[in-house]
């Protein structure tokens, strides 16, 4: 399968707009979020080498490689979905005429569905390591660029509960209960506690624009 990432943007969204199977919500989830990341990361970059900022420069430093990896991370995660989605795709399709059949449609059916839940889990996992560094990123990052920081933490936001969406559909044909347990209380805690960070950056950033 040919890289997502080799695409242009233009073509991305083409595709992304048509009834291919790939990519999907997941793969845009994880570009949106590096894309956001990216954000963050410029106004680090915008913020190092500034005299005023002197200070919190070895924090910078350390909050854009910290962006870096979650940028190459959400990147490889735009491949990752659409490659996990075309066993489940195909799973779909499998026979059911016989009871043979149709036990092994549902566990087909189980395993592939847990393995689709894995990537928008790790993507939802990166948003929330993004808006981490958003938060701390809007309370030492440059004021030429801060209005940066609150249109990069709004991608992750979005990036999250989007990775959430793509979580849900995959639990509903999963019957281990177990398996469903736990991926919902993390998604939950991800979502919780990644959306209120996420506000409050940008009640942050609004606030000092407005003074």
């Amino acid at each position: 399968m040919a890289s997502m990432l080799d695409k242009s943007c233009k073509e991305f969204i083409e595709v992304l707009a048509t009834k291919a199977p790939v990519p999907g919500g997941g793969g845009a989830a994880a570009m949106g979020g590096a894309i956001g990341m990216a954000l963050s990361n410029m106004v680090g970059n915008l913020t190092l080498g500034k005299k005023k900022y002197a200070d919190v420069e070895p924090e910078v430093k350390d909050l854009i490689e910290k962006g870096g990896k979650v940028i190459a991370e959400l990147k490889s995660l735009v491949d990752k979905d659409a490659e996990v989605f075309e066993p489940l795709s195909k799973a779909y399709g499998l026979p059911k005429s016989t009871p043979e059949e149709i036990k092994f449609k549902e566990e087909t059916m189980e395993k592939c569905s847990k393995t689709a839940c894995s990537v928008p889990m790790d993507i939802m996992r990166k948003a929330y390591e993004g808006i981490k560094i958003h938060e701390r990123m809007g309370q030492i990052g440059t004021m030429l660029a801060i209005s940066d920081v609150g249109c990069g933490v709004a991608f992750m936001k979005a990036a999250l509960i989007s990775g959430k969406l793509n979580v849900v559909i995959n639990l509903n044909t999963i019957k281990d209960q177990n398996f469903v347990k736990s991926a919902r209380e993390e998604m939950d805690r991800l979502v919780s506690d990644g959306c209120k960070i996420a506000d409050e950056t940008l009640n942050l950033v609004i606030s000092k624009l407005t003074k």
